[in-house]
């Protein structure tokens, strides 16, 4: 590695391809020499750059301190990665296909942070996506034809399409913004398609709307969050937003005062439109997925000592159980799970819970040492089934249904012969 020598009226370049064993060749470029070539990458001070052997054009620039172990960890970045540093000549201001571009400063703490997460995501998603940084401290008509107020600013530009990111600055909230533009998991509502959509919903729909305004800085932290929040409750509960600046006389007439405001509109419609206004302090994803679960209509059953003997133990029936104690925190957390995995069984398998604090001793019995515990209870023919069941040791709803019904499965051909014996 060339040492970097201080007062260079001159752009040192790092010069790098990639091969098999990604071979980094390190060379020295005076610009005082070859100025004409400096001039054309907007080269203006000693810097250093990697290029990656697909033109003059293709090259990334390093912005983080000038030391060895900086150095060589950018240069490794950065020869594995897909980020090309933009020109007014390269910039895909028309290309067809789609770009990710970083609107940045390199005196800017947070843009030199998000870098790396940039060169990770351009791996992720070579060949669907290009990714290019553009510095605005150089740049600055480009910049201002793209209306860019802060930094970083990351746009992408898919044809005629344009999408400002929003959300947290690393690789996989990229990755997840775009596989959400790809797959959209929350309808933009507008005054027209809210009184459709939400106010005359069918009965059994249940919408979460989030009602937030662009520059609101809690908004913007949320909106990833209800992305994702989105995607875990898809199929159970419709999930929009609502742009409370370009909309803010409809939100004025909905009582929306502060953002973000995030309702809950039930399943079974009121002539008073009543909603739930959430509350808490989370506002994660698993947080908001909970809270919005808890709005399901229930599909599982309260038992009793007395039903949890008859219907259970002596029943025709398969049930899976979820056994509880009020007090419990993690069994407040699992309950709407359970309401989930209810739903994904229904009509294949019964789903009942337990409170193991009001029936303490038909626990013990059970077996039932920590809360909260699923067990299920296969129908095995005419005989008592055993009071402990069979222990499911997940918490997840779709893991459990994937338990049960590989279990259903290997039951078959044990119910095929018990029948044929009777007969």
């Amino acid at each position: 590695m060339c040492e970097i020598q201080k007062g260079l009226n001159c752009g040192l370049l790092l010069l790098a391809w990639t091969s098999k064993h990604r071979l980094v060749h390190v060379g020295r470029l005076d610009c005082m020499v070859d100025a004409e070539l400096c001039l054309s990458l907007y080269i203006q001070k000693s810097c250093l750059a990697v290029f990656k052997g697909m033109g003059v054009s293709d090259f990334e620039v390093h912005h983080g301190k000038n030391v060895l172990y900086n150095i060589v960890g950018f240069a490794r970045e950065s020869v594995g990665a897909h980020v090309t540093t933009l020109l007014p000549d390269n910039f895909p201001s028309d290309r067809k296909e789609p770009w990710l571009v970083d609107f940045f400063t390199p005196w800017c703490p947070p843009c030199r942070a998000l870098l790396p997460e940039l060169r990770k995501a351009s791996i992720q998603l070579a060949g669907q996506m290009r990714f290019g940084t553009l510095d605005c401290t150089i740049h600055h008509h480009l910049c201002s034809m793209y209306k860019i107020q802060a930094y970083p600013t990351t746009v992408i530009f898919n044809r005629s399409s344009v999408h400002e990111y929003e959300g947290r600055h690393s690789a996989d909230g990229i990755l997840e913004f775009i596989q959400d533009l790809a797959s959209p998991s929350v309808s933009v509502l507008d005054p027209e398609s809210f009184q459709r959509r939400v106010k005359g919903r069918a009965g059994g729909d249940i919408w979460a709307v989030d009602f937030y305004a662009p520059w609101c800085g809690p908004c913007q932290a949320l909106l990833p969050e209800w992305r994702r929040m989105a995607r875990l409750v898809a199929g159970q509960v419709m999930v929009g937003s609502m742009d409370c600046q370009k909309h803010q006389s409809f939100c004025r007439s909905q009582g929306v005062r502060a953002y973000p405001e995030i309702r809950l509109y039930p399943s079974q419609p009121s002539p008073t439109d009543t909603y739930m206004t959430y509350s808490g302090w989370n506002r994660d994803a698993q947080s908001l997925r909970m809270w919005t679960l808890s709005a399901l209509p229930r599909v599982s059953v309260d038992l009793s000592p007395e039903s949890f003997r008859d219907l259970v133990l002596l029943g025709p029936d398969h049930w899976v159980l979820d056994f509880y104690a009020p007090w419990c925190g993690p069994c407040q957390h699992f309950a709407p799970e359970f309401e989930v995995l209810a739903r994904m069984v229904k009509g294949e398998v019964r789903s009942g819970k337990l409170d193991c604090q009001a029936h303490q001793q038909t626990c013990q019995s059970a077996g039932i040492t920590a809360y909260p515990t699923v067990r299920f209870y296969p129908h095995l023919g005419t005989r008592r089934r055993d009071q402990g069941g069979e222990v499911v040791n997940s918490r997840q709803a779709s893991v459990i249904a994937t338990v049960i019904r590989e279990r259903l499965h290997r039951l078959l051909p044990l119910q095929h012969n018990k029948l044929n014996d009777e007969l």
